[in-house]
């Protein structure tokens, strides 16, 4: 799979957690991708702040500092109405993307 496709479903997961949790901080973000896929997923701090970075320049989502649960300073995105029209388009993307690897994965194997 190439990069981009990979980078894109960061960006799906991501946009998808804000649209479905609403604002959140980075370490949410990762639990919930987590918890969600059943421990099948791990979204590594390394991968997520340049992505995170990366869409709110993008301007698909927004931050702000405020203070968690625990009286921590974090930075908490939220989805903006570009990020929602992404999200839309990125589902579309990907479920292309899943059809096309069922429709090589279903090929029957032929022998050489």
């Amino acid at each position: 799979m190439a990069k981009n496709d990979l980078q894109g479903s960061l960006d799906l997961l991501v946009l998808k957690t804000l649209a479905q949790r609403g604002r959140l901080h980075g370490y949410g973000m990762t639990l919930h991708i987590q918890r969600a896929s059943d421990d099948l997923l791990r979204v590594e701090e390394g991968s997520l702040y340049p992505a995170l970075h990366r869409m709110e320049q993008s301007g698909w989502i927004a931050s702000e500092w405020s203070l968690t649960e625990t009286g921590r300073r974090a930075k908490y995105y939220r989805l903006t109405a570009a990020g929602q029209k992404r999200l839309a388009e990125a589902e579309r993307e990907f479920e292309v993307l899943v059809r096309g690897v069922r429709a090589v994965l279903s090929v029957a194997t032929v022998s050489s």
